[in-house]
């Protein structure tokens, strides 16, 4: 308990690599910022109405020995009615003051932790925008959608609920066992001699059920992931008729965290009897021990009758603490999941003596004996890749799948660092640029194309929110876009569904190359982006692409010679490194990959 109260309880524990500089309690206080006050007035507002519970059986116990039990009761009761009248009036007024501040102090922690909860999802949502590549290889995105659900929940409930029971329990025990000192500090001592007991059960019960809640938050995760992987491969479940296997597969995840929640409560259910039965004996302690001080004449009825109108404000707490401990521990398993992500930084930032340029990119692209292998991997997958293309000209990257390809583009606008040699961009290393206003520069369209439960123009424009209706209209004309939107039942108004459900695959990839032409970009990269349109409709999106009305270098990976005959240079690119450049006729002449290739595709 006390390391819930001073939060001395440091994170020493290294989590993906990963030191947490603040405790715990230190983070949320960190994120109170602004509401501080408003807490701290809670938590004294906690103190007070906890205080004010010792007013009933204090006044209770007055009346008794004054006008009931005592020696004069009788006489005082006649004589003194006003005095009588004066403390019920005292005894009910204390009551709905303390009803007041109960009402108001929850108020005050309701907004606090829904403060707390709204900003630290913002920033967590903001610091997750924010990652690099590397960040997405590593978590799964059911598990991250736990962080900023779940685990903030329970956060929130630290909170509010969490942080104010502590206080509760300690202001009301320390205030009760202050005030029954005073009354008969034998008799006291004899009450509270059961605490160190139930303080002992709940210390064991702690170091039981911390590693359960670490193992149930991972349980959960793990649900939302196969659930999330499910619902957004849908197509495929469907395609190959697997839905009740998907369905096992859930059932079984489900169960798994049903029997760690029922593992995880159970323990508590170990312990409750001894607790709830150490708090039952404070009564038959109080009966006993009392009824002999009574009897001797050490303790007055009245007294009697405040210690018992007061013995649930030692037994309650008690039976709270293994509650409270329960939800501290699934507090701190879930705080270190979301701390994991607060802390977290990516590393690919701008650099601080990074070049400002705000006007638009020329669009000169080079690459310096560029080598590139990734972080989990064994073999390097780009090595010693060389080659410009300048403002205005096509590029043609070409080659078998996994040859680095796509890894190659990614290293343009800062996906991933080269682990050797320089990508240049108008003649600066693209570690040198700010990375806004790098990637504003770029238009990026690939194979696997996203779009959002948007309007189709809400798609097109998501780059540049503030273009026209007259532009939007004009990049799907480049796109070949403009005639089958224009047949859709509302045009550009039309909704699409989550990742362009409704759309057929050519129509989602030329409304996504119209997303990557609005930005007006000084770099295009297409990744296979033509790859599932007719060779008709890729013709007048290539001879589109060639008129456009703004000077724009192409970078194209393609597999279709339509594509790439009539690129400046074309690369052919095996097992990551350049084999073969030239245009479409040096590289027939070669006879080499492409020349094959053409044979391949013409049925030469």
């Amino acid at each position: 308990m006390i390391n819930i109260l001073y939060g001395v309880n440091v994170m020493k524990s290294y989590e993906r690599g990963w030191k947490y500089p603040r405790t715990r309690l230190q983070w949320l206080w960190d994120n109170m910022e602004g509401y501080r006050v408003l807490y701290v007035f809670a938590m004294l507002g906690t103190v007070v109405y906890n205080m004010l519970q010792l007013t009933v059986p204090f006044f209770s116990g007055k009346i008794v020995d004054t006008f009931l039990t005592g020696e004069h009761a009788k006489e005082n009761l006649t004589e003194h009615p006003d005095r009588f009248l004066e403390l019920i009036i005292l005894m009910v007024g204390l009551t709905v003051f303390r009803c007041l501040i109960v009402y108001f102090d929850c108020m005050a922690y309701e907004k606090v932790s829904q403060s707390v909860l709204f900003k630290v999802r913002n920033f967590l949502y903001d610091k997750i925008q924010r990652q690099d590549m590397n960040f997405y290889s590593k978590y799964r995105t059911g598990d991250l959608m736990t962080r900023v659900t779940g685990d903030l929940d329970a956060v929130r409930h630290m909170v509010a609920w969490v942080i104010r029971m502590v206080m509760e329990a300690f202001s009301l025990v320390t205030a009760t066992a202050i005030y029954f000192i005073v009354m008969d500090w034998q008799l006291a001592f004899s009450l509270l001699i059961v605490a160190p007991l139930i303080f002992f059960i709940i210390y064991v019960f702690k170091l039981l059920v911390a590693p359960m809640h670490a193992q149930l938050r991972e349980k959960l995760a793990n649900m939302n992931t196969v659930a999330q992987e499910n619902i957004a491969g849908n197509r495929v479940v469907k395609a190959f008729a697997r839905e009740d296997y998907e369905i096992e597969k859930f059932d079984y995840c489900n169960s798994d965290y049903k029997d760690t929640n029922k593992k995880t409560a159970k323990v508590w259910l170990k312990f409750y009897p001894f607790v709830e039965t150490l708090a039952n004996l404070l009564a038959v302690v109080l009966l006993l021990v009392g009824g002999l001080f009574l009897i001797g004449g050490k303790l007055s009825m009245g007294e009697y009758v405040s210690f018992s109108g007061l013995i649930w404000a030692i037994a309650n707490p008690m039976r709270q603490l293994g509650n409270v401990m329960n939800e501290f521990q699934r507090f701190s398993a879930a705080s270190a999941k979301v701390m994991e992500i607060y802390y977290s930084e990516p590393s690919i930032v701008d650099s601080p003596d990074a070049i400002d340029k705000p006007e638009r990119f020329e669009g000169l692209v080079e690459f310096k004996d560029v080598s590139f292998q990734y972080a989990d991997a064994k073999l390097p997958v780009l090595e010693h890749i060389s080659f410009t293309a300048k403002p205005g000209q096509t590029i043609a990257i070409m080659g078998e799948t996994g040859c680095g390809k796509t890894s190659l583009i990614h290293l343009i606008p800062r996906f991933y660092e080269p682990t050797e040699g320089e990508v240049l961009v108008d003649g600066v290393n693209v570690n040198k640029l700010k990375l806004s206003q790098l990637r504003k520069n770029i238009g990026l369209a690939t194979q696997d194309v996203l779009l959002y439960s948007d309007t189709i123009d809400g798609n097109i424009a998501y780059g540049d929110s503030n273009i026209s209706k007259e532009e939007v209209v004009r990049f799907a004309k480049y796109s070949a876009a403009s005639d089958f939107i224009a047949k859709m039942p509302e045009g550009y108004e039309t909704i699409v569904g989550e990742r362009g459900v409704g759309l057929s695959g050519g129509q989602k990839q030329r409304i996504s190359l119209a997303r990557a032409l609005a930005v007006r970009p000084s770099i295009l990269i297409l990744d296979d982006t033509t790859s599932a349109v007719d060779l008709e409709t890729e013709k007048e999106i290539q001879d589109s692409l060639r008129h456009l009305d703004f000077n724009c270098t192409k970078i194209i990976i393609a597999q279709r010679i339509s594509t790439t005959k009539d690129a400046d240079q074309i690369l052919i690119m095996q097992h990551g490194e350049i084999t073969e450049r030239g245009t479409h006729e040096e590289l027939i002449k070669k006879g080499g990959y492409y020349a094959d290739l053409v044979k391949l595709q013409t049925g030469a």
